[in-house]
C-alpha cells in the first residue's frame, strides 16, 4: 500500500539534511517575518525550548504517487476493542463496572470516537461516549495531538481523564499498522465485571410476572394480507317501531379473522352516515349480553401461594374455567346465512367476484345465486327539476339543483381525446349545404357547414361569391347547436346535434335556415367510412342489406342496370349510377349511402402506387434527412440472410430497416415492401439497397397528372364562378362504378350479368 506524506502543518523532513519547508507570512508594511506556527532562528538555528516534533501523523514514504491523507485515508477507520473501570460509591452490591466499548481512529483527519455497546436495563445512558474529533495528549503535552502511533493493542490511552485500555481490533486495523511496521500483539478478552454476571443469573432464574401464551399469527398475515371477503347483506328491523329494512356491507378480513359491517345508506333516509355500523373486531357467533369486566378473560392463570403477602402467578395449561367463545370464521360465511351481530339477524344476499373465486377455490362452492329481499316499504326518491335559468350552459344549470356545492360538467374524455387533432388528421367533417327556400337570392347561397367530431360542436363558412350581392366569411361562431321545436327554458337538457345527423341528403335546421347537405369533402367520406359505427349511412354492409331488400322485390331492376350499359363492360359513370338508383330505390336509400356503395364498387385502379413513385418519394425522405449510411442495413440484411441466396421474407426486411433507423414513414415503408414482395413472400433485398440508393441511383420525383387530384373545398373559397359550387366531389372526379361486381355480391347476376362479366376487360382486378 503506497502511504504518503501528509500534507498541511505536516514537515517534510529528509534525514540527513537540514531542510524544512517553513511558512513565513511577510507584513507588506515593514517587510518584518511573522510567525506561523513552529519557525526557526536565524540562520535556521531552533530556538530554545522550540518542539520540532510534527503535530498529525507522519506517513513513510511509499510506492507510487504522493496524495494528501484526506484522499488516501477516505473511509478508512482503524477500530479497537476496548473497556475502562468506573468506580461505583454508595452501593453496597458493587465496587466497580467494566464496561465495553469501541474506539474508532479515523487516519485521515486523526481524529477519535468512542462508542460504547449498548446492553438492556442498566440504568445509565449508552452509545456515543466521545464524539468524533481530535483528542489532546494528557498533560503536560495537552498542546498535542493523538496520532496513529498511540494505538496498538495492550496500550492504554486517557481521553479527558478517562483511562481506556485496547485489547483487541479488527483484520483491517491489524493489517494497517502491520504494514507500517508496527507489531501487533494479539487480543485478549475483557475482565470480568461480577455485577453483571450476578444480573444475569438473577434473570434466567425469573419467571414473568404476567404469564406468556404465544399465538404465532405471522403466517396468516403473509399469506392474507388485503385479501377481504365482501358480502352484501339486509337486516330486516321492521317489526320494531320506526324500523325499516336495512342493507348492509360485511367484511371479512382473512389476515385475522375479524370482521366489519358498513350500512348504505340511500339519498334522503333521514338517518346519520357514521362511518361503520360496526367496527373492525372478532364476531362471535352466541351473543348472550355484554360480559362483566374480567369475565372473560383471554387467558387462565393460576396464583401459587409461598411465603407471606408475596404471590406469584401461572399459566393455567388446562384453561380450567375459560369460556370457549366462538367465533365466526369464513366457513361460516355463505350466501343465504343468517349472521349474529350482536343480536341482529343480517341475512347474507350477495358476493364478489373475489369471494367467489376464493370459495370456489378453497371450498369447491359453485352456486352463488344471490338472493332478492325486498318489503313493501321501498320507496322512490323525490325528483324534482328546475327549468333552465338562461345563465351558463343547461347543464351547469341542472347540476346547480342536485346540490349545494354544484360538481363541474363531465366531458367525454376518451371521446376528446380520440377525436381531437392529431398531426394532419383533424377530424372535422364539411358539408357543402344550401338554404331550402322559395327566395331566389338566398338559394343560391352556398356554405360549408363543418362538424367537429372531438365535441359535437359545429361552425358555418359562406365562400365569398363576387358581385353576389352578399358579404360572405363567418356563417357562425364554432358551438353546440339544438336540434329545432325544443323550449328555451327546459327541465332536462336540451337534445343537441350529434354526428349521425350530417350526411349528404340530410336537411338540418339550424337557428331557423333550413340547410340541405348535398356534398362532402372526400376526407369526411374516408372518416365515416372509417368510423362506420358512428354513421350508418356510411356502413357498406349496413346498406347492402338494405338494397338486397329493395330489389329483390323488384324484378326489373337487373335489367335497367343492363340497359344503361349497351356496350356490356360491367360499369358506367357515377351520374348514371347515381340517378338510376335513385330512380329504383327512391327514398328508400338516402344519397350518402348511394355514394358510399359507388366509393365501393369504384375501380380499385388506385393510382396504383407505381414501384417508381414509391422510389422516388422513399429517396426525397432520405434526401432530406441527409441519409446516405446504407452500409448498416446492408449489414444487417446479410447476417439474417442465412442461406445466402439474397432473399429474405418480408417481415423480415421491415424489422433490417427499422432497426437501423431509416428515416421512412411506416405507411410509405408498407407500400414499398408491398410493391417489391414476389409471390413466395420474399423480398430480393439488394433491390431494396438499390432502390433506397438515392446519391447514386437517384429516381425523378413523380409529377402529378390527374387535375382533379384535389376534392378539397380549399379551391371554393374565392370563386367567380358559382356554378362551380353546384358540382359535387364525385361529379367532378368523374370516376366509374362497376355494377357488375355489386349485383353479383348481391346475389342478383343472372346470365345477362355473367355475360356482361365474361366480357369485362378489368373483372378480375375489379373483384381482386
Amino acid at each position: 500500500m503506497a502511504l504518503p506524506f501528509l500534507p498541511g502543518n505536516t514537515f517534510d523532513r529528509k534525514i540527513g539534511k537540514d531542510k524544512f519547508h517553513l511558512s513565513h507570512q511577510f507584513d507588506k508594511y515593514n517587510g518584518v517575518a511573522m510567525s506561523t506556527g513552529t519557525q526557526l532562528g536565524v540562520g535556521g538555528v531552533p530556538l530554545p525550548g522550540e518542539d520540532l516534533r510534527p503535530k498529525n501523523s507522519v506517513y513513510p514514504r511509499g510506492e507510487g504517487p504522493d496524495r494528501p491523507a484526506w484522499l488516501a485515508f477516505d473511509k478508512q477507520v482503524l477500530c479497537f476493542d476496548a473497556y475502562f473501570q468506573e468506580s461505583i460509591t454508595e452501593r453496597p452490591e458493587e465496587q466497580y463496572r467494566i464496561r465495553i466499548c469501541r474506539v474508532y481512529f479515523y487516519p485521515e483527519d486523526d481524529t477519535v470516537q468512542v462508542v460504547e455497546q449498548r446492553q438492556n436495563n442498566v440504568g445509565f445512558p449508552q452509545g456515543t461516549i466521545l464524539k468524533r474529533h481530535r483528542v489532546p495528549l494528557p498533560a503536560p503535552n495537552d498542546d498535542r495531538f493523538y496520532t496513529y502511533d498511540q494505538f496498538n493493542v495492550g496500550s492504554e490511552v486517557s481521553f479527558y481523564g478517562r483511562v481506556y485500555k485496547l485489547i483487541d481490533c479488527d483484520p483491517f486495523t491489524r493489517n494497517f499498522l502491520t504494514k507500517l511496521g508496527v507489531r501487533v500483539p494479539p487480543g485478549f478478552s475483557a475482565p470480568e465485571d461480577p455485577f453483571l454476571k450476578h444480573r444475569q443469573l438473577a434473570e434466567g432464574t425469573q419467571n414473568p410476572l404476567r404469564p406468556y401464551e404465544r399465538i404465532d399469527t405471522l403466517k396468516q398475515f403473509i399469506n392474507h394480507d388485503t385479501h377481504v371477503l365482501r358480502f352484501w347483506g339486509v337486516w330486516d328491523d321492521s317489526e320494531s317501531l320506526y324500523g325499516d329494512v336495512r342493507n348492509f356491507v360485511v367484511h371479512y378480513f382473512l389476515s385475522d379473522d375479524t370482521m366489519e359491517v358498513r350500512e348504505i345508506l340511500p339519498p334522503n333516509s333521514g338517518r346519520d352516515a357514521p362511518p361503520t355500523f360496526l367496527s373492525r373486531k372478532k364476531l362471535p357467533k352466541d351473543f348472550e349480553g355484554l360480559r362483566l369486566p374480567g369475565e372473560n378473560a383471554p387467558r387462565t392463570v393460576l396464583n401459587v401461594f409461598g411465603q407471606l403477602n408475596k404471590q406469584r402467578y401461572i399459566l393455567d395449561n388446562l384453561k380450567t374455567g375459560a369460556l370457549n367463545q366462538k367465533y365466526y370464521t369464513d366457513q361460516d360465511l355463505a350466501i343465504g346465512q343468517l349472521i349474529n351481530v350482536f343480536g341482529r339477524k343480517v341475512l347474507l344476499t350477495d358476493c364478489d367476484e373475489f369471494t367467489k373465486n376464493y370459495y370456489r377455490t378453497k371450498y369447491g362452492v359453485q352456486d352463488f345465486t344471490p338472493i332478492s329481499y325486498k318489503k313493501g316499504n321501498d320507496y322512490k326518491p323525490l325528483k324534482q327539476t328546475y327549468p333552465y335559468t338562461g345563465f351558463g350552459s343547461e347543464e351547469d344549470s341542472l347540476n346547480s339543483t342536485k346540490k349545494l356545492l354544484a360538481d363541474p360538467v363531465k366531458k367525454d374524455f376518451n371521446k376528446f381525446m380520440g377525436f381531437d387533432r392529431q398531426a394532419l388528421e383533424s377530424y372535422i367533417l364539411r358539408f357543402m349545404a344550401k338554404i331550402m327556400t322559395k327566395d331566389p337570392i338566398q338559394s343560391q347561397r352556398r356554405f360549408v357547414i363543418s362538424y367537429f367530431l372531438a365535441d359535437d360542436t359545429i361552425s358555418i363558412h359562406e365562400p365569398v361569391t363576387r358581385n353576389s350581392g352578399i358579404d360572405g366569411g363567418k356563417f357562425l361562431e364554432r358551438q353546440r347547436v339544438k336540434k329545432p321545436d325544443q323550449s328555451r327554458y327546459p327541465l332536462e337538457v336540451s337534445e343537441y346535434f350529434g354526428a349521425s345527423d350530417f350526411y349528404v341528403g340530410a336537411r338540418v335546421v339550424i337557428n331557423g335556415f333550413d340547410f340541405y347537405l348535398y356534398d362532402a369533402d372526400e376526407y369526411a367520406f374516408k372518416v365515416m367510412e372509417t368510423e362506420a359505427y358512428l354513421f350508418p349511412v356510411a356502413d357498406q354492409k349496413l346498406i347492402m342489406d338494405k338494397l338486397r331488400s329493395v330489389l329483390s322485390n323488384s324484378p326489373d331492376a337487373v335489367t335497367q342496370f343492363g340497359q344503361h350499359d349497351p356496350e356490356h363492360k360491367g360499369y358506367f359513370g357515377f351520374e348514371t349510377f347515381f340517378y338510376l338508383m335513385k330512380n329504383l330505390v327512391g327514398n328508400r336509400l338516402v344519397d350518402h349511402e348511394i355514394i358510399t356503395l359507388a366509393r365501393f364498387y369504384a375501380p380499385k385502379t388506385m393510382k396504383e402506387h407505381d414501384i417508381y413513385s414509391l422510389v422516388a418519394t422513399a429517396q426525397e425522405n432520405l434526401r432530406k434527412n441527409n441519409y446516405e449510411h446504407l452500409l448498416p442495413l446492408k449489414e444487417n440484411l446479410i447476417s439474417r440472410d442465412r442461406s445466402g441466396n439474397g432473399r429474405l421474407p418480408a417481415q423480415d426486411v421491415r424489422t433490417a430497416i427499422r432497426s437501423v433507423h431509416v428515416p421512412i414513414p411506416d405507411y410509405l415503408l408498407n407500400l414499398l415492401i408491398a410493391r417489391m414482395t414476389q409471390d413466395d413472400g420474399t423480398i430480393d433485398y439488394n433491390d431494396i439497397l438499390d432502390a433506397l440508393n438515392w446519391r447514386q441511383l437517384p429516381v425523378a420525383k413523380p409529377v402529378p397528372t390527374s387535375e382533379h387530384e384535389s376534392s378539397d373545398f380549399a379551391s371554393t373559397r374565392h370563386t367567380d364562378d358559382a356554378r362551380i359550387l353546384d358540382q359535387t366531389t364525385h361529379e367532378r372526379k368523374k370516376f366509374n362504378v362497376q355494377y357488375s361486381v355489386m349485383l353479383s355480391d348481391l346475389g342478383l347476376s343472372n346470365s345477362y350479368t355473367k355475360s356482361t362479366l365474361g366480357s369485362c376487360e378489368n373483372c378480375d382486378e375489379c373483384r381482386k
